[in-house]
């Protein structure tokens, strides 16, 4: 099995300020793990290319893209909420990193590599098309999920968000659409950030019954999240029988998190991992791809991170 890494040290150069959660130090913790690990050298790393404007406009306002290019370039401090920190760089690393998606969606689709992760930042699916929200500038995965639709001509998209915040952006990008299910698995939205994700939103018009949310009550654990994954999300994947899969991998769920209430443990994240990758086995011929998304406890990142990767090589 071909596992392919996305990454690139010019995501360190997102600053976002000192005492910020989503800081670069994240993804070198990420990549210092990997590489004690002895899992940096085992995987297939590719070059790619800041995605291309049309893409981004694809999932975007021009309005929107327009104004977080312009704020990064006056040195404004952050864009749309103070949350949502931003320097000089930020517009070209968030396209960046939407073109490191695009990339690895071209991996898996001409049989380049069997699946692929997207260690990379800024995070994505809390950005919605006319807004930045959560820490998130462009929405990769929309983004990724709208190219892959147009491009290879595919039918069903699957998107499952395991983030312990519920992907917003994500959700709004494709409710009222049939070709991509989108399931999100969170922390309640009474209790977290950023307050949608119910049970009854579960898509509008035509999209009704294409859009999953699974909100999980503060403290829930491994045994909470595999029951529902096993016997709610891995049916619903399967009755839709993706040609792609796309996964926003937040590790943020995990116990130590210091932004949500969650107890889960690197091997839950293997579990579903492992289970997704199934589905992608049964439905695609193994077409997966998976982009970071939150995860704020270093070292617990780092660990859940080598989970994802051992599960996605096999």
């Amino acid at each position: 099995m071909t596992t392919v890494l996305i990454y690139d040290d010019r995501f360190l150069d997102h600053d976002t300020g000192p005492g910020h959660p989503e800081r670069p130090d994240r993804l070198r913790a990420v990549k210092q793990h990997l590489q004690s690990a002895g899992l940096w050298e085992r995987l297939t790393h590719l070059t790619f290319e800041p995605a291309d404007m049309r893409w981004i406009l694809a999932n975007h306002d021009q309005a929107y893209v327009e104004r977080l290019r312009d704020a990064c370039n006056s040195g404004a401090a952050f864009i749309d909420a103070m949350d949502s920190a931003i320097c000089t760089a930020t517009f070209d690393i968030a396209r960046l990193a939407a073109g490191g998606v695009l990339r690895a969606v071209d991996a898996v689709m001409t049989g380049e590599a069997d699946n692929v992760f997207c260690a990379m930042r800024p995070p994505g699916h809390h950005a919605e098309q006319d807004r930045s929200m959560g820490f998130c500038m462009f929405n990769n995965v929309a983004i990724a999920a709208r190219y892959a639709i147009e491009q290879y001509v595919l039918e069903r998209v699957a998107i499952v968000d395991f983030d312990v915040h519920h992907g917003n952006g994500t959700q709004h990008s494709f409710e009222d659409r049939t070709d991509v299910l989108f399931i999100s698995l969170h922390e309640d939205p009474e209790s977290l950030y950023p307050g949608t994700g119910f049970v009854h939103e579960a898509g509008t018009g035509q999209g009704a019954g294409f859009t999953l949310n699974m909100p999980f009550e503060p403290g829930a654990d491994d045994d909470r999240y595999d029951t529902v994954f096993n016997e709610q999300v891995i049916p619903k994947l399967d009755a839709f029988a993706p040609q792609l899969v796309l996964i926003s991998a937040g590790f943020d769920a995990a116990a130590s998190d210091p932004l949500a209430h969650q107890q889960l443990t690197p091997d839950c994240f293997a579990r579903m991992t492992c289970a997704l990758c199934d589905v992608a086995d049964r439905h695609c011929n193994g077409k997966l791809v998976s982009t970071l998304e939150g995860g704020y406890d270093l070292n617990s990142l780092a660990a859940c991170v080598g989970a994802h990767l051992k599960s996605l090589a096999g």
